[in-house]
């Protein structure tokens, strides 16, 4: 036998053997896998039901701390901003405005009423009222401001969707009611609507968070969404904003290419930091910078909700990268530095809620970051998942302890405090 012929032979053969092992190999795979289209709709965990009065919880530097109810009844809560003598207001998100009487006491009460005056409730998915600031000198002005999304007129809309508007409002609260309640900033309309988030700087001036629609509009000036806008408190524009005096541009916009925002919050160092969902894990919290591009939808860490990489690059020239990363997501929600003095193992650490880990409704919590003076994050821990509960948001009391609220459908605010 011709010996370069055997040889021929024995290799397609042996060829052969290797693509039928492959393909078998890939069929048991196929098998194991799981087929998405078949995910069960029940996946994940129940809340935890919050019947006691309080709940402890070791941790990594504050040993033992005590996570007290403080009221419950809540539907869907979104925001909370406290009052300087101890009451609280609570968005509910879509839905109305609520006052909780002596929040930082031992003796909280949630108002049974809505908040009169302010933003309508929505029958629509998406619209009505978000997140609630005070003024930076609310104890002389008494003004509130808040963001919504206005609901228009639905024209060939698919069922419960409609297209909104971003808006900002602010009134003066008196007596337990907003009053002489005014429009400040509405921006164009676009098919449904995300969440917002607003916060004052140390200059004065009110940063905007808008979510982003499913195309490029996040990347391009002309329009306000996927952005964080920068406004006067009056509702005006700032004239050193980024993008005044350019044409076609929206001269509100202070960055742009962005996600779903839903964490703003300014550090003690006076810089800006906003938290941004990815798709499928590369959440972020952002570095604010002047007219800078975050990449969405183009540069992005996170995956498809299918499972391929949402981009080939994360990283580009002229790109802001994450100031901190998740992967895989924990839909960050509100954040805030906390400053007391009241659990000191704490101070200076960023904390940001977490509506669920890795797509796993029931896994949410609390996210602990320590950060250096330079903003840079030496270590992270996660806090109250014991509790399976959607943290929205998290805020300082004017008593210098933490607060968050559950986004559930018996929605609870939540102080923590040390046991000693």
């Amino acid at each position: 036998m011709n010996n370069d012929a055997s040889r021929t032979r024995r290799a397609t053969s042996a060829r052969g053997a290797a693509a039928a092992a492959a393909l078998l190999t890939a069929q048991a795979f196929a098998l194991l896998a799981p087929d998405a289209s078949a995910q069960q709709p029940d996946i994940g965990f129940p809340p935890v039901t919050l019947d006691r009065s309080s709940y402890v919880f070791d941790t990594a530097e504050q040993h033992r701390v005590r996570v007290d109810v403080v009221v419950r009844g809540l539907a869907h809560p979104f925001s909370v901003a406290f009052l300087p003598n101890g009451d609280a207001l609570i968005s509910e998100r879509g839905g109305a405005l609520r006052l909780v009487r002596g929040a930082t006491s031992a003796n909280a009460r949630l108002e049974p009423d809505a908040v009169a005056g302010a933003p309508a409730p929505s029958a629509v998915r998406g619209g009505g009222l978000h997140d609630v600031v005070l003024h930076p000198s609310f104890d002389d002005n008494r003004l509130v401001y808040f963001s919504y999304n206005k609901v228009g007129t639905p024209e060939g809309s698919g069922p419960g969707s409609a297209p909104m508007s971003i808006a900002v409002g602010r009134a003066r609260f008196d007596a337990g009611r907003l009053a002489d309640a005014e429009e400040i900033f509405v921006g164009g309309e676009r098919d449904g609507g995300s969440g917002s988030r607003l916060a004052f700087a140390p200059d004065g001036t009110l940063y905007v968070t808008t979510g982003a629609p499913f195309d490029e509009a996040a990347q391009s000036p002309d329009n306000v969404y996927g952005k964080i806008l920068r406004l006067d408190e009056d509702g005006g524009v700032p004239d050193d904003n980024p993008f005044v005096g350019e044409d076609g541009a929206r001269p509100e916009v202070f960055t742009l290419g962005h996600r779903d925002q839903l964490g703003l919050t300014v550090a003690p160092n006076g810089a800006l930091l906003a938290a941004e969902h990815g798709p499928n894990g590369g959440d972020e919290v952002n570095l604010i910078r002047a007219g800078g591009n975050y990449g969405w939808p183009t540069y992005s860490y996170g995956r498809t909700y299918e499972g391929p990489r949402h981009s080939k690059m994360p990283i580009a020239e002229g790109i802001e990268q994450p100031l901190i990363l998740w992967v895989p997501s924990i839909a960050p929600t509100g954040m805030t530095f906390y400053t007391g003095d009241r659990i000191p193992a704490w101070r200076g650490n960023l904390f940001v809620g977490s509506a669920r880990r890795g797509e796993i409704p029931g896994t949410g919590g609390l996210e602990r970051i320590v950060l250096n003076e330079a903003l840079e994050e030496l270590r992270r821990e996660t806090l109250l998942t014991g509790l399976r509960q959607r943290i929205r948001d998290v805020r300082q009391g004017p008593d210098g302890l933490l607060y968050v609220i559950t986004d559930e459908d018996d929605g609870a605010l939540l102080r923590i405090a040390p046991t000693d």
